[in-house]
């Protein structure tokens, strides 16, 4: 007898932990006529609706890496979307062919915004999602891409950048915004120079946007990617503190913005 009731103990508690575990899956979804596959991640374990973080990937694509991003944020008790930006799952390791795909993206900005807030709309579809408190986030190219769809006065209470590119905005673009910004910057970027951040603060300044700039120091170009330097191009490399300190005034914003 008991034997029989400390397995039946055993299986209830393997049962529980098991429904605690991130659960995801891959979503297909249309931008006109261009096929996108995304990837959702939350955890089954919270019942109910709860906050939705949009994940927008760097030039390389919908890769591991921002696939990791989102089921950190499915840890921390989000339903996350990472967001298939160029279409296709198209994904690569190179340099000029990430250079030729986000620039492609970048040419065409009413076309890119739109791509983006395709993927809001599947991250807002879903049944686990609290659609009155959404926040994006992006890396490099898609910390631009989160900018892009803050300007258009999406439906967003943060947006949160990473070594992003930092695109200014125009007087009535920035007025649009309703999102409260974090801009994690590193102080030594040599892909972002100081004329393009004065001119993105100038923008957000002169309407009055509620955002917070963090400078790292010692941090260069993808410092919260750790295998950021495989790739062989100089002036990236990952930084332990910052993509440490990065990810903590990101939590803190949401537990701002989000959580209550």
């Amino acid at each position: 007898m008991f034997i029989r009731h400390a397995t039946a103990l055993i299986l209830l508690v393997l049962a529980n932990t098991a429904q605690a575990e991130v659960q995801t899956k891959t979503i297909t979804y249309q931008d006109g006529d261009v096929e996108c596959h995304g990837y959702l991640a939350w955890d089954d374990a919270i019942e109910g609706k709860r906050p939705g973080v949009l994940v927008v990937h760097e030039w390389w694509g919908l890769n591991d890496y921002a696939r990791e991003r989102t089921e950190q944020l499915a840890e921390l008790g989000y339903v996350a979307f990472a967001a298939d930006i160029y279409g296709e799952g198209k994904t690569t390791t190179h340099p000029a062919d990430a250079g030729k795909m986000a620039g492609e993206v970048r040419a065409n900005v009413d076309q890119w915004r739109t791509r983006a807030q395709a993927a809001l709309d599947v991250l807002e579809s879903q049944p686990q999602c609290d659609t009155s408190k959404l926040a994006a986030i992006g890396y490099c190219f898609g910390g631009a891409t989160a900018l892009q769809l803050a300007y258009t006065g999406a439906n967003l209470d943060a947006v949160v950048t990473f070594h992003g590119a930092l695109p200014a905005a125009t007087l009535e673009e920035a007025k649009q915004i309703k999102a409260e910004l974090l801009i994690n910057h590193g102080a030594d970027d040599t892909f972002v120079n100081e004329e393009a951040v004065a001119n993105f603060k100038k923008s957000l300044d002169d309407a009055g946007v509620t955002y917070e700039f963090i400078a790292y120091p010692g941090a260069v170009h993808s410092f919260t990617v750790p295998n950021a330097d495989s790739v062989g191009m100089p002036g990236i490399k990952y930084n332990k503190e910052a993509d440490e300190k990065s990810w903590q005034a990101m939590r803190d914003l949401f537990e701002r913005k989000l959580d209550k």
